[in-house]
């Protein structure tokens, strides 16, 4: 007789799952699973401030990757990815849910989208007992993908390079070397690097030894960068002036802000200054068509005897529009120099596709009318005496110190102070002003040259051109004024001589590493090629029935 069977779906053979009637308990552990991806994903936030815990970066992956290691099919393993990476953008976006709300949360899950194939390439190369060939190949292409990863969610329309892995090290002296060279992009493929070796040791006692020398030569290249590449040879020095007024809400905070910023500024008078800086939109009109905050601007350039680097977020005098605008006010006036911010913050200044998500506007924080854009980066260069060498300085406007290439862009330019002008008054009392502020060690540390971050309400902080940080800051609990001097440097780093390369070699790795994977050349212990199957004559005794 014939004997009863049950049909399995291939999509249980496939993943290793239960057939039909033990599908519930599957399901269960599948959710558990779930769960537990989006909570291992998580876990880097914690490397960035407010925590701070810099060293917690080199390991928190690896419960991630353990996980995605143990996937029983391809498919689980992505959507292990996918389910870390939603919860790596949560975690690290947390302080957004006050202006997105529950938008944060597709938000979310749209990028961790790009975790999708990462989650594949770490079980690929790293499940089971994998040979040292396949040990060796997931230290290169494990990290590489991750910072290709990197590399597309810093496309300014999916967020920005906000929560990059190696921006958590900016405190780390080795780490702030490293950058000089490879900018923070070298960094993250350092950290990625040691929790895939730190997997190799704990999870696949076969290439132990691989996780060792993976180990050892992560060691080698950060000790080379901390005792080998020297910070930029300093070359005079520069008195800058920080402004921060301090939270002035309700329907008359603006012009209450800029009176007490002008009250601070006025404060400074007899001090020998080179700059004075007021925080992101700290002047609510164009002071090119009023003549009236022209000439208060202008009279504090002459009390304190020092220009004014002022920012403007209002409509323009003579163009259509709001902007974002960092404005050079003399001694004598409005200096002509003036920069629009390029790249806007999605949501907070402009709202993406907004004929079908305009709509988020009506419970958010999202911006009512969208900012314009500038066109192009401008270097000031500070008024002063004819024929005397003058400071030449690159403005940068919130949101934009977190991509390296800009900075980058202004010292090609010959800029040598770079000034970032910020409000986080939105999330005062949350993680991101004191991120925010972090992000500019690294960009003084990728360029060679100073940068001051100053805001409206804190946090504020001055770098030298070696990324660390110059007299304390100033929290967001602070209504001050304070003057830095700073080193000045015109060394070039091998950043801003070779740009984005580990960029090209994180593409060049998972390339190959593909490829291999598609010749065999990568095949896992044990595995054999499959002959093919061989034909069964009819009426043989395996086919007949009893």
């Amino acid at each position: 007789m014939r004997m009863p069977f049950v049909k399995r779906d291939p999509d249980d053979r496939a993943e290793g799952r239960a057939p039909g009637p033990g599908r519930g308990p599957a399901r269960g552990r599948g959710l558990v699973r779930s769960l537990l991806a989006v909570g291992c994903g998580a876990l880097p936030a914690l490397a960035f401030p407010a925590p701070g815990l810099w060293w917690w970066a080199y390991l928190a992956l690896v419960p991630w990757m353990l996980l995605i290691r143990t996937a029983p099919g391809a498919r689980r393993a992505a959507l292990d990815g996918w389910l870390g990476g939603a919860g790596f953008i949560l975690a690290v976006h947390h302080w957004l849910l006050p202006s997105l709300h529950v938008f944060l949360l597709p938000l979310a899950a749209l990028l961790g989208l790009l975790w999708l194939p990462w989650g594949w390439l770490v079980r690929s190369l790293l499940c089971g007992s994998p040979s040292p060939a396949r040990a060796t190949a997931a230290l290169l292409a494990v990290p590489s993908g991750w910072l290709l990863i990197e590399l597309v969610r810093s496309w300014e329309g999916l967020g920005g390079p906000w929560g990059l892995l190696g921006a958590s090290q900016w405190e780390v002296p080795a780490a702030l070397r490293l950058a000089s060279v490879g900018g923070v992009w070298l960094v993250s493929l350092l950290v990625v690097a040691v929790n895939t070796a730190v997997v190799l040791l704990v999870a696949a006692p076969g290439p132990r030894a691989v996780g060792v020398a993976g180990l050892a030569a992560c060691a080698l290249v950060a000790g080379s960068a901390a005792w080998g590449v020297g910070a930029p040879r300093e070359d005079g020095t520069v008195r800058v002036a920080l402004v921060q007024p301090g939270v002035f809400d309700g329907a008359d905070g603006a012009e209450r802000r800029f009176d007490r910023a002008e009250e601070l500024t006025r404060s400074l008078a007899g001090q020998r200054l080179d700059l004075v800086i007021w925080g992101e939109s700290g002047v609510g009109a164009d002071p090119a068509g009023r003549p009236d905050l022209a000439a208060r601007l202008t009279a504090l350039a002459r009390a304190v005897d020092a220009p004014l680097l002022v920012n403007v977020d209002a409509r323009g005098a003579d163009r259509p529009g709001i902007f974002k605008s960092a404005v050079l006010v003399g001694p004598a006036g409005l200096t002509g120099d003036r920069y629009d911010k390029m790249r806007l913050v999605p949501f907070g200044e402009y709202v993406p596709a907004r004929g079908a998500l305009g709509w988020v506007t009506s419970f958010g924080k999202a911006a009512e009318e969208d900012r314009r854009r500038g066109s192009a980066s401008v270097v000031m260069t500070l008024p002063g005496e004819a024929g005397a060498e003058r400071l030449r300085i690159g403005p940068l406007i919130c949101f934009e110190s977190a991509f390296p290439d800009m900075s980058r862009r202004l010292v090609l330019d010959g800029a040598g102070l770079l000034v970032v002008q910020s409000a986080t008054s939105t999330f005062q009392d949350s993680w991101a002003p004191a991120q925010h502020a972090s992000l500019a060690a690294l960009r003084a540390a990728e360029t060679g040259r100073p940068v001051v971050h100053a805001t409206l309400t804190g946090v504020s902080a001055v770098y030298g051109p070696d990324g660390r940080r110059v007299g304390p800051v100033l929290g967001t609990d602070a209504s001050v004024v304070a003057v830095r001097e700073l080193p000045l440097s015109t060394a070039t780093t091998g950043y801003v001589r070779w740009g984005d390369w580990p960029l090209y070699g994180a593409l060049a790795v998972v390339g190959a590493v593909c490829a291999a994977e598609g010749a065999g050349a990568l095949r896992r212990p044990g595995a054999e090629t499959r002959g093919p199957r061989a034909r069964r004559a009819r009426g043989s005794a395996g086919r007949r029935e009893r």
